[in-house]
C-alpha cells in the first residue's frame, strides 16, 4: 500500500503518476495539486484534488466526465476498463450481468449520453444493480445542469474510495 507520507516527498511526477489515475483518466488533478504538499491526511488531499476539479472550467469538467466509461458496456464486456473501474463495476456485480440486465443497461446508457452529452456515473462501491437501475431511472429526468452536478459529486466519491483503496484510511 501506497503510504501518503512517501508520496508527500516524492517528485511531483511520481506524485502525479501514482494519483493520475484517482479521477479516471484525468492525471491533471493530480498534478494540479502536487504543489500543495504536503497533505496531512487523506482526507486533505481529497479535498484539494476535489477543489482542483471544482476550480477547472466547463470544458476540463466535461471531458473529466467523458472519460468515465459506460457502467456494464461493451467496453466492460472486452475487458478495456481500468483496473480500477473493473473493480468497481465487479463490486456490484455488473460484470455478471444477465442478457437482459446487459440490454437494460445499454439502454440506460444510450439515452442518458444523448440526453446530457457524458456517461451516466455512480460511485458503484455504494450501490448495487437495483440501486444503480434505479438511479439511472430517477437522474435522467433531471436538467442538465442539475446532472452535471450530480456526476461531479459522484466523481468526487469515487476518488475518496479510490483514495482509500490506495492509501487506506
Amino acid at each position: 500500500m501506497t503510504k501518503l507520507a512517501d508520496l508527500n516527498t516524492a517528485p511531483a511526477e511520481r506524485f502525479t503518476a501514482t494519483l493520475g489515475g484517482i479521477f479516471e483518466h484525468s492525471p491533471w488533478v493530480a498534478s494540479t495539486v502536487a504543489p500543495q504538499r504536503p497533505f496531512a491526511n487523506l482526507g486533505a488531499l481529497h479535498a484539494a484534488m476535489v477543489a482542483a476539479v471544482t476550480a477547472a472550467d466547463e470544458g476540463q469538467k466535461l471531458t473529466l466526465l467523458r472519460a468515465h466509461p459506460d457502467l456494464a458496456g461493451k467496453l466492460a464486456r472486452a475487458g478495456g476498463l481500468t483496473d480500477a473501474s473493473t473493480a468497481e463495476q465487479a463490486s456490484a456485480g455488473l460484470d455478471q450481468l444477465t442478457e437482459e440486465e446487459f440490454q437494460r443497461f445499454t439502454a440506460f446508457n444510450i439515452a442518458y449520453t444523448e440526453k446530457f452529452g457524458f456517461p451516466f456515473i455512480i460511485a458503484v462501491r455504494e450501490n448495487t444493480k437495483a440501486s444503480i437501475l434505479a438511479a439511472f431511472g430517477r437522474r435522467i429526468t433531471n436538467s442538465r445542469e442539475a446532472e452535471f452536478t450530480t456526476a461531479l459529486a459522484e466523481v468526487a466519491k469515487i476518488a475518496r474510495l479510490r483514495l482509500t483503496n490506495l492509501l487506506g484510511d
